[in-house]
């Protein structure tokens, strides 16, 4: 939130006419320009990418990992071009786990998705309004990327209707009301505002605060909540992975803390499993852990 949005709206703009003139293929030609420039000339965050990375891989992280963090990150905003456009035969997306998110669905309306900076969201979001009755809205904060989310709601201005804006009265109403007419409902569970209330939790080896908001909100809804991540995998490959954390569907009031705590730990552990598989997924570039 400190740190100004680095986005050029002309850069943005052309880099969207030579994508669907030209193809992915040409498209992703310029984003490794654009990954060399962060990592060069982008201090702080290339320091945080270097924590994280000798955590998650167990060794030293060099130029060459901190160049292929940046350059996957470039790569899942570069593709939620043609997944807004509902171009899905340009992927290969896997998806594991969708079971039992689909089976909670049918016993009880709407279900809330945990996510993370981690991956792609955006493949939820296409795949959802790719399948008969799958309707999926985001829940997020849009204020630090205005120049980008301008710029990718001109691309398919019916996208961002599925979009419920943080830091509103109302929104906690809208959520409600879009789980109860069937929505998943999703939101990145990984970072809180400064004011916002956290509990530590243990999360690679370390503890570190995690936002306890959408876990209060969860048992107050009273849904199940599943861990959702589009993991990219490289070239045109995504893995979408889907794992139950709770179900606050039954959970008396006085349960609740035990509760949100057990899936606050639960969601962090499946974060830190999704990380090791895919370390170059995961795009925290400040310090996580405050060291």
């Amino acid at each position: 939130m400190r740190r100004q949005e680095r986005s050029n709206l002309a850069i943005l703009r052309l880099m969207v006419w030579i994508s669907l003139s030209f193809g992915r293929r040409v498209g992703r030609l310029v984003l490794h320009g654009i990954a060399v420039y962060f990592v060069l000339f982008a201090p702080a965050a290339r320091r945080a990418s270097r924590a994280y990375l000798h955590r998650v891989l167990g060794r030293y992280a060099g130029w060459r990992d901190g160049y292929r963090h940046v350059f996957s990150f470039a790569s899942t905003i570069h593709d939620r071009i043609y997944l807004l456009n509902d171009r899905f035969n340009v992927f290969d997306i896997e998806v594991k786990g969708d079971q039992a998110l689909l089976a909670a669905i049918e016993k009880q309306p709407g279900a809330l998705l945990m996510g993370a900076h981690l991956g792609s969201f955006e493949v939820l979001r296409a795949m959802g309004r790719g399948k008969k009755g799958l309707r999926v809205a985001m829940l997020m904060y849009e204020q630090n990327a205005r120049k980008l989310n301008a710029t990718l709601a001109a691309i398919n201005p019916k996208a961002m209707q599925d979009i419920i804006s943080l830091g509103h009265l109302e929104s906690m109403l809208e959520v409600r009301d879009k789980l109860d007419e069937g929505y998943l409902v999703g939101m990145l569970a990984d970072r809180s505002l400064s004011d916002d209330a956290t509990v530590p939790v243990e999360f690679l080896g370390q503890e570190a605060a995690f936002p306890l908001g959408p876990w209060r909100m969860a048992a107050m809804l009273k849904r199940p909540v599943f861990l959702m991540a589009g993991l990219y995998l490289g070239g045109n490959r995504y893995q979408l992975h889907f794992e139950q954390l709770a179900d606050f569907s039954n959970i008396e009031r006085g349960g609740r803390d035990a509760a949100i705590k057990a899936a606050m730990q639960a969601y962090a552990d499946s974060l830190a499993r999704l990380c090791r598989l895919a370390p170059y997924n995961w795009f925290n570039f400040f310090d996580f852990w405050k060291s």
